[in-house]
């Protein structure tokens, strides 16, 4: 149920916050634009090196703020370079061009641009990193003032930071944060990538072994899998890796030698099979352990790797280690928060003479966890009842309050003989004054067999969308009647009651609202749609005829959990 109080942590940081924190690690001038070519963020040195504050920047278009020619005046759009690369989404470069500063003196400039992906939701899913300097001087707080340098290699390193810092950040999934590593580093900087990580305790796993040929990145399976432990005295390269003690430039040669451990003798294999003649190995680190390590391999390329390569290596390591430890974490408290949700809603009753059966499918971009909810007992007097319910939120509190209101509601049916409305609205007392829930939809009722095979249905609806009703000759109506507000109002209003007589073989459906509302589209579109479906399918078996009702309804773009409850009476004899 989205409400006031709902959270979800979605699939990364927001793309403002992931472009600032990419200007603010680079070395040098930067600012980034928007596809329209609009400059929406820009870091302190560009702000130094170009006069101007942010504040001056930000907002105005790139191209006519700053892009001059040698004599100071405006630079026709047809004549820029930079302008058709960021409308492209293609990195372009140039040695020397101008911007005017803030004083409107041209500043003599060297620039590269690298598309940003920022894979989220928001006002800027793609945007444009522009990196400049002075063709004599590199501005960086790391390099003494009037230092010569190299600028093109410079700023490709920094592009490719950029690049790694955005592509790495903005997933929470780690088998994703694996390939796009894989994407970054071959064939830009190597033939051969290969990773492995830890597992629990020492265990090692090879993920992947990849090679870059003709343009196509290749999957070694043969060469991935599990390896031997991590050992805890070996001095060979990858050995001291997975411990976290160094990163190492290595060569076959290093592997001549009888083998110190498993692994060593693992590394010597991979070297035989894929020809590697140059290797950088350094370790993925998160601020708590050591996850694993990288290899970067040059088989085709002749260049041996330098200090330098192995420097870069360890800044791409360090962003891809704490971006896999987010990943992890990310992932191992969805399963757990799932694990609970799943463990906290019941085994469904054996009915006599009734088929029942439910799904629950998690959010898939928040917590994993929320207050959808479903339930089915017997009663004192022999009746079945039924509910599907939902708190508001999307986390812990909301499955916490999930229970709390499934356990009262029990307690008070089963004790009390009375109808739904009088059950719900003790219940919904109980919320308001010694329950930790803010708010609450949910249908309560009790289905009987009247005898000669006809089922009587009484309910009360707190909120919550209507029970749907199927024919066996495919007739599909909506149970309106019935329907009061919400529970945790704190209003003291009587609730009706509504009644119904079940078919034989019609099928009853409960849900609650995740199947039904997307963004963009009316809830009666969403009604609608569910109506159509389940009458299509309303001769399929029960749990088919579930499974394949969510697969055509559920929203695409949903981002919410989903209950789905459905019972079906006996055919006529």
């Amino acid at each position: 149920m989205t409400g006031p109080d709902s959270t979800g942590s979605g699939s990364g940081q927001p793309p403002e916050e992931t472009v600032a924190m990419v200007l603010t690690a680079l070395e040098t001038a930067a600012y980034a634009v928007d596809e329209q070519g609009c400059i929406i963020a820009v870091n302190a040195l560009a702000e130094r090196l170009l006069a101007r504050a942010a504040t001056e920047l930000v907002g105005h278009d790139a191209h006519d703020l700053l892009h001059r020619d040698a004599h100071g005046q405006p630079l026709p759009r047809a004549q820029c370079a930079m302008r058709p690369a960021f409308l492209a989404g293609r990195t372009a470069q140039a040695d020397r061009e101008w911007f005017a500063r803030g004083d409107g003196s041209p500043l003599p400039i060297s620039w590269l641009t690298s598309p940003l992906n920022l894979r989220g939701s928001g006002d800027h899913e793609r945007a444009t990193l522009v990196i400049f300097h002075t063709p004599e001087v590199v501005e960086s707080p790391s390099r003494p003032s009037g230092q010569v340098a190299q600028p093109l290699p410079e700023l490709e390193r920094l592009a490719l930071l950029a690049e790694t810092t955005t592509q790495l950040t903005s997933t929470l999934d780690a088998d994703e944060t694996v390939h796009r590593l894989v994407s970054l580093v071959v064939p830009r900087l190597a033939d051969w990538v290969v990773v492995d990580l830890i597992r629990e305790r020492d265990e090692v796993w090879r993920v992947v072994v990849a090679h870059a040929e003709n343009g196509a990145v290749t999957y070694h399976e043969d060469l991935q899998g599990p390896m031997p432990p991590v050992p805890q005295h070996s001095s060979m390269p990858l050995s001291r890796a997975l411990r976290g003690a160094a990163s190492t430039l290595t060569s076959p040669q290093t592997y001549q030698k009888p083998p110190d451990s498993g692994i060593t003798a693992e590394q010597r294999r991979l070297f035989e099979t894929t020809g590697i003649h140059s290797a950088a190995i350094a370790p993925l680190r998160s601020t708590r352990e050591v996850l694993g390590a990288v290899t970067l391999g040059r088989s085709q390329t002749p260049q041996p790797f330098t200090p330098a390569d192995l420097a870069l290596l360890e800044d791409i390591a360090r962003r891809a280690g704490l971006a896999l430890d987010n990943a992890r974490l990310y992932q191992r408290q969805r399963a757990v928060a799932e694990t609970m949700q799943r463990h906290l809603l019941p085994q469904l009753p054996q009915v006599p003479g009734l088929q029942m059966t439910a799904r629950y499918l998690p959010a898939p971009d928040a917590s994993q966890v929320g207050g959808d909810w479903y339930d089915a007992f017997t009663l004192a007097d022999g009746a079945t009842a039924l509910a599907v319910g939902d708190v508001v939120g999307h986390d812990l509190d909301a499955a916490a309050g999930m229970a709390q209101l499934r356990n009262i509601l029990r307690a008070y049916a089963w004790a009390q003989q009375e109808p739904p409305s009088h059950i719900v609205k003790r219940l919904d007392q109980a919320v308001t004054h010694i329950a930790d829930v803010p708010m609450a939809t949910m249908i309560f009722g009790r289905i009987e067999e009247m005898g000669s095979g006809r089922w009587h249905l009484s309910w009360t609806n707190a909120g919550h969308p209507p029970p749907l009703l199927v024919t066996q000759e495919g007739l599909a109506h909506y149970l309106s009647d019935g329907h009061g507000v919400l529970l945790g109002t704190g209003t003291d209003q009587s609730r009706p009651d509504a009644v119904a007589s079940l078919p034989p073989g019609s099928t009853l459906l409960l849900y609650t609202d995740g199947l039904i509302e997307a963004p963009g589209r009316s809830l009666d579109e969403g009604l609608h749609r569910l109506r159509r479906h389940a009458a299509a399918l309303v001769h399929r078996p029960l749990p088919a005829f579930t499974d394949q009702l969510l697969h055509r309804v559920r929203p695409t773009d949903n981002d919410d959990d989903i209950v789905l409850f459905a019972l079906r009476t006996p055919t006529a004899a």
